[in-house]
């Protein structure tokens, strides 16, 4: 054998080799890409799957990261068709992680304004932090949830004042809410669940302006079909009374990227923080949050309103961010 041929079968891969650096870093972008692509995969479905799909589906746009890990190793591996899995799988992400709904501004005469406050206190615990807020934010409407009796208490000790009207759904832990107003309300049905989902019909100067706070069960383990049945119920009510305008706020447990929030958005609501340009600011975990996080907290309203100045506050003692937004109402064409 010459010295060239000896020197090629020393250093070079032979068919079907691959060194064991190689091989691994092969293997590791295949179940980074396989499991990106099993989530990817359901919401170009425009469906959320079963668990663990719900749960990851709410943090798509981290979805880059391994996503993009993955590449790195398809480069390091010379994997050719893992990287052109790994660019098409990123390419689906960018696509998807655009905002969803319309933005368009509605074509009537305004008639009225007011703004509107969405917290959720988590079982009571960021109720102070709540009231300060309401007093320097100064909102007509508050929607609050996992508001417990002592919350419920403070509230009325508090802000009875500003808010002589209100609405609630009592209960310990996760299970009250409450929504404060200072213009008068009609009490509706509201939305039966699991946690409080009170409703009302607001006089907003004079215009029938409905009023819906939102709490679906999360989608943990074991209770998606009850988190998406729930999300299906807040859809109902949002189609029923469609010549009155609707407001439909609070704590949804859900993203944009669940295909059963995009249904709601679907009956003509649109996001404030999608009219605003704050769509996909995180409201949850509010620890990490905005670095890593998503935004599950919404004021959702029907195509008479116009949205502005939509801000996300951090509040002491609660895991969720509150949303504030300013609303016109504006008369239909």
């Amino acid at each position: 054998m010459d010295t060239a041929a000896a020197e090629w079968t020393a250093t070079d891969e032979g068919p079907g080799q691959r060194p064991a650096g190689r091989r691994f870093g092969a293997w590791c972008a295949g179940l980074l890409l396989a499991g990106v692509s099993v989530v990817a995969g359901f919401r170009a479905a425009d469906s959320d799957g079963i668990t663990p799909v719900p749960q990851l589906l709410a943090f798509l746009p981290w979805m880059l990261v391994p996503t993009a890990v993955a590449l790195l190793f398809t480069l390091l591996a010379r994997w050719w068709p893992g990287t052109v899995w790994g660019v098409a799988v990123l390419g689906v992400l960018a696509w998807y992680i655009e905002p969803y709904g319309t933005s368009d501004e509605p074509a009537g005469r305004p008639v009225a304004s007011f703004r509107v406050l969405t917290s959720n206190v988590e079982f009571g615990q960021g109720t102070p932090a709540l009231v300060a807020a309401v007093r320097r934010e100064d909102p007509d409407i508050v929607f609050v949830e996992e508001c417990d009796p002592d919350c419920d208490a403070r509230l009325k000790q508090d802000l009875a004042r500003e808010y002589p009207h209100r609405r609630a759904v009592e209960g310990g832990g996760s299970e009250g809410s409450v929504i404060l107003s200072r213009f008068p309300l009609r009490p509706t049905g509201g939305v039966p669940a699991t946690m409080g989902m009170p409703g009302a019909v607001a006089d907003v100067d004079g215009h029938a302006v409905r009023l819906q706070l939102a709490h679906p069960m999360p989608p943990l383990p074991g209770q998606v079909d009850l988190w998406k049945r729930e999300l299906g119920d807040l859809r109902a009510a949002a189609r029923t009374d469609p010549g009155t305008p609707l407001v439909l706020a609070g704590d949804f447990n859900a993203s944009q990227d669940h295909a059963a929030f995009r249904r709601i958005l679907d009956t003509g609501l649109r996001d404030a923080s999608r009219l605003d340009g704050a769509d996909r600011t995180a409201t949850w975990p509010a620890r990490t949050a905005p670095t890593f996080g998503v935004q599950i907290d919404h004021v959702l309203v029907s195509e008479e309103f116009a949205a502005e100045r939509t801000r996300i506050l951090d509040l002491s003692g609660t895991d969720h961010r509150a949303v504030v937004t300013d609303l016109t109402l504006h008369e239909r064409p």
